[in-house]
């Protein structure tokens, strides 16, 4: 009786040790956000986020193992109804014909993530400056992790050309973008 017991406690603890040390995740909306800014006629910013999104990700022993997400570029706000039809039109997104974006990582170095990013049809590979946490056990017994990763793409790349230029020089949109993404997780 003793060997079996030993035995149980034993595979209980190699399992729910490899548990905690290799975890899936799947993003909790509501406490993440996908945002952006872009300089307007290079002088301010103007900021935004979507609203519908998804994703999963995996940490083993702390490290990111795998991170993929889709975004419904529909839910596009920068709290401008006209600004945001205009960003949805063929001028920038044409969700029409291109209703998500996605991304899917192939590489973690610890402070960064670099992978896939897919918009308008156009793939690129794109890196994130990445601050990845821990897990958590939270008050309702799920165990959570978090991360943020920051980082910038040219939206011409992605054939997001829409633009006019400026009488005093310069043009109304940047070309540059810089993404901040806050995603937490729960485990599955």
């Amino acid at each position: 009786m003793k060997v079996t017991t030993f035995i149980t406690a034993l595979i209980t603890l190699v399992f729910g040790f490899s548990s905690i040390q290799a975890q899936s995740f799947k993003v909790d909306p509501s406490h993440s956000e996908i945002g952006f800014k872009v300089k307007h006629l290079m002088i301010s910013n103007v900021k935004g986020n979507f609203s519908k999104f998804d994703g999963s990700y995996e940490l083993e022993k702390g490290k990111l193992t795998k991170l993929e997400g889709t975004v419904e570029v529909s839910s596009i706000d920068t709290d401008i109804e006209k600004r945001d039809n205009h960003l949805r039109s063929e001028d920038f997104f044409f969700v029409e014909k291109y209703p998500k974006m996605t991304f899917k990582m192939t590489k973690f170095n610890g402070d960064s993530v670099t992978g896939e990013l897919t918009i308008r049809g156009v793939t690129k590979t794109v890196t994130f400056d990445a601050d990845v946490s821990g897990m958590i056990k939270d008050p309702w017994g799920n165990i959570r992790s978090a991360m943020t990763l920051t980082g910038k793409i040219n939206r011409m790349d992605y054939g997001l050309k829409w633009n006019k230029a400026l009488e005093a020089g310069g043009v109304v949109v940047g070309e540059s973008v810089k993404l901040e993404i806050e995603l937490e997780g729960i485990a599955k």
